[in-house]
């Protein structure tokens, strides 16, 4: 089992000890790590619920305030109608990943996922005995879904359909249109769809990203969130999910996660009562948020397109980009361009191959870094590419 994103982070933990050098690390998208502070009404939230005694294990599901607020949240944002019983209450979206793949998937059966994709979702599916299938994401249309190559590999042993909209690694934003025929081809064939929607709100030069179950009719969908990215508080480790299942197809599924969360215990509870203030609150701090991290995207593109042996798309969501590597030696060893990058000029990506077999001779940088910082790191890696 693999996680190319943290496995780097040990390698170069290791190397700076050793050698002394402080590296450029544009490796991870936790915003906080960076120039990026949780909102204060949050932290006092957190801090009154810690003094006021939430400090006991809380429902295996979530608290019921958390679960009233996130049914409050999505009609507010998505326009979806939820009930208490349609959600779960996570630690972060990366055990919701984890319980749904233990608890809707048998080994033998398969899944079809973006190409390339964060690597959680093929890491849980291999050590299940689950089949996680990549379709392809048109790279020069934008890292947009190939419908068609969708439809094509889905066979009997298909169960479900993958978005992750916006998108990790490629920065990718789907539109109602894309989605919506992604729907249908799952309605076709019988597929539930998970769709992890986390970045939702940080967009750039396009004003919404379509919520995948409002979208769905009466295709089963399991949708994703959570408050590492948005709400900037990734350490929190809250997250959610909730289903979208009209005619019930999803019962069984939905008892068997329970299942999993249950031998769990249960999420954070201080957190779950700060995420409810978060919720509800006005979201004045989101506009902030992308109008700073907006600005950091347009430089590290224009940027990136003026070096040479790098090509890239522009992102439309999340904090990332995802170049292609061009010229060899490396276009067809990412891993040891990274590698060697961060040796020669201590500057850490991550190397495109960690994200599956689309993402091979690419890599994915984080734009959360000021500008002084993104701006040394590319003329580094400027330097690194005019050299090799």
């Amino acid at each position: 089992m693999e996680y190319a994103i943290r496995d780097l982070v040990l390698i170069a933990n290791d190397y700076a000890k050793k050698t002394g050098k402080d590296i450029l690390r544009l490796n991870i998208g936790d915003p906080i790590k960076y120039d990026y502070e949780t909102p204060g009404y949050m932290c006092n939230a957190l801090c009154q619920a810690v003094k006021e005694g939430c400090n006991y294990y809380a429902d295996s599901k979530g608290q019921d305030d958390l679960r009233k607020a996130i049914i409050k949240r999505e009609k507010r944002d998505n326009k979806i109608s939820l009930d208490l019983e349609d959600i779960y209450v996570t630690n972060g979206v990366s055990e919701a990943i984890r319980s749904v793949f233990i608890g809707a998937f048998e080994s033998g059966d398969e899944i079809l996922i973006p190409g390339p994709v964060y690597p959680p979702y093929k890491s849980y599916a291999d050590l299940l005995g689950v089949t996680a299938t990549e379709y392809t994401c048109i790279e020069e249309e934008g890292w947009i879904p190939d419908v068609e190559d969708i439809r094509k590999k889905i066979n009997e042993k298909t169960k479900a359909l993958l978005l992750i909209n916006p998108n990790n690694p490629t920065g990718a934003v789907y539109n109602a249109k894309t989605v919506k025929k992604i729907l249908d081809i799952a309605g076709e064939h019988g597929l539930f769809v998970i769709s992890d929607e986390i970045y939702d709100r940080i967009l750039y030069d396009i004003n919404e990203c379509p919520n995948t179950a409002n979208l769905a009719g009466e295709i089963p969908v399991i949708t994703f969130y959570g408050l590492s990215k948005v709400y900037l508080a990734p350490g929190w480790r809250i997250g959610y999910m909730y289903k979208s299942d009209p005619t019930n197809r999803l019962e069984r599924v939905w008892r068997g996660i329970l299942k999993v969360l249950l031998v769990r215990l249960s999420s954070n509870t201080p957190s779950q009562r700060a995420a409810a203030a978060a919720l509800l609150a006005p979201q004045d701090h989101i506009k902030q948020l992308i109008k700073k991290t907006k600005g950091r995207r347009d430089f590290i593109y224009q940027r990136l397109t003026e070096i040479p042996g790098i090509r890239t798309q522009k992102p439309e969501g999340a904090f990332y980009i995802f170049p292609k590597i061009v010229d060899e030696p490396y276009a067809t060893d990412d891993k040891k361009f990274v590698l060697d990058l961060m040796k020669k000029k201590q500057v850490l990506f991550v190397n495109g191959s960690g994200f599956g077999e689309h993402g091979k001779g690419h890599f994915r940088s984080v734009f959360l870094a000021p500008i002084p910082t993104l701006k040394e790191a590319m003329n580094r890696l400027e330097d690194f590419m005019k050299e090799s």
